[in-house]
């Protein structure tokens, strides 16, 4: 059994100093330290005042260090999953965007691989965990499709969604471009898939009728939606009218800063920070590619060439530290916002996404700014700065 001694556990509701942490593959106990005295044989981690957080859960990310989801290659998922736990994500959805029928289910494929060997720590897989997929598009509205290639657009289709029900865990599509909502009804229904909505032009009126048919997410707020207007209040009005669990990007260039706190107090639990991270992440600024596009990433802008805004180059525990920076909000709220709170947005609340007894133990260690110095998944210490 092994137990972090001298930090400062990050809860769900509060930070506890003078306590320790007992765990194996999961969470055992919380305990007083001059309890530790009643236990024998602990391998004792001293963190000597570092905080003690619960792993990130990144919803949403195509990619990192060169390598994209959408792309569907095994090695490629293993060596994002690698890369990750320097960021505390411990674990993630591979989100793969419009493109070829043929290569997205070729991407699916690969990461339904991905996960069955995360799942079981087989094949030498020391990294983040694969917790599904997170499919975006190709059932949206092209007058929104920002980043997504408008060729491979599609109508709704319930049975290739049902066909990979084990594996993709969010859909992201447009609800005006479905008919009577039956794509909607049908999936939220039958699966335990989340139905999004996202690169949509829905209005408020359609967005709620959505949202009573079935959608229960969000696609990164504010972005390639109707927005907020006073007489025509649109997609994003409806999402903060109602209880769907919601994604914001916070890289402080797709949303305003100034909108984070805003965003926090009228969704509370049901908002989820997320990274829309591309390949691009952790390179150097130059030219990539993206659904078979070229994006240009410079600084912390990833744009194609007309200028079109695409996805951004964050790391999540950056998207941590942007939060704690503009606002006032408490930081065991906004790792609640980067962890538990993506774990029930995707039905694994009872399993990831916080430091409680029989969870997964899913651990990050940081610095007094949130930088990562230790990431262990389910008790397997797999990076260490």
């Amino acid at each position: 059994m092994k137990c972090i001694t001298n930090g400062r556990i990050i809860l769900p509701n509060q930070i506890l100093d003078g306590m320790a942490i007992l765990f194996d593959t999961k969470i055992i106990d919380i305990v007083e330290q001059e309890d530790l005295k009643n236990y024998v044989d602990l391998e004792i981690i001293d963190v000597e005042g570092r905080y003690v957080s619960p792993g990130l859960i990144d919803l949403h990310i195509h990619g990192f260090q060169g390598d994209d989801a959408s792309d569907g290659d095994l090695e490629g998922i293993r060596r994002i999953s690698s890369s990750l736990l320097e960021n505390g994500v411990t674990g993630w959805l591979p989100t793969t965007m419009t493109i070829e029928k043929s290569l997205i289910v070729n991407a699916l494929e690969t990461i339904r691989e991905g996960k069955k060997l995360s799942e079981e720590g087989k094949d030498s897989w020391q990294g983040s965990q694969v917790l599904g997929c997170h499919v975006e598009g190709p059932f949206i509205n092209p007058s929104k499709k920002g980043a997504q290639p408008e060729d491979y657009i599609l109508k709704p289709d319930a049975k290739f969604v049902k066909e990979y029900q084990d594996v993709i865990k969010i859909i992201t599509m447009a609800p005006e471009m479905d008919e009577d909502f039956a794509f909607i009804k049908e999936i939220s229904h039958d699966t335990h898939v989340v139905v999004s909505m996202g690169h949509t032009d829905a209005d408020y009126e359609t967005a709620m009728a959505a949202i009573n048919a079935g959608v229960s997410h969000v696609t990164h707020l504010f972005n390639a939606m109707s927005p907020l207007n006073h007489r025509k209040p649109g997609v994003v009005t409806a999402v903060l009218n109602s209880g769907v669990t919601t994604e914001l990007i916070v890289d402080t260039f797709h949303v305003h800063p100034g909108l984070f706190k805003l965003v926090s107090k009228i969704k509370g639990d049901k908002l989820c920070l997320i990274t829309d991270c591309l390949r691009a992440g952790g390179l150097k600024d130059g030219t990539y590619t993206l659904g078979g596009q070229k994006f240009v990433l410079n600084g912390i802008e990833c744009r194609l060439e007309d200028g079109t805004i695409a996805g951004s180059v964050l790391r999540l525990n950056n998207g941590v530290k942007n939060v704690l920076k503009h606002t006032d909000m408490p930081l065991w709220q906004i790792v609640a916002a980067a962890s538990l709170n993506p774990a029930r947005a995707i039905g694994l609340a009872t399993t990831k996404g916080s430091l409680e007894n029989s969870k997964d133990a899913d651990i990050i260690i940081t610095d007094a700014d949130y930088n990562v110095e230790q990431t262990f998944v389910r008790g397997e210490l797999y990076y260490k700065k």
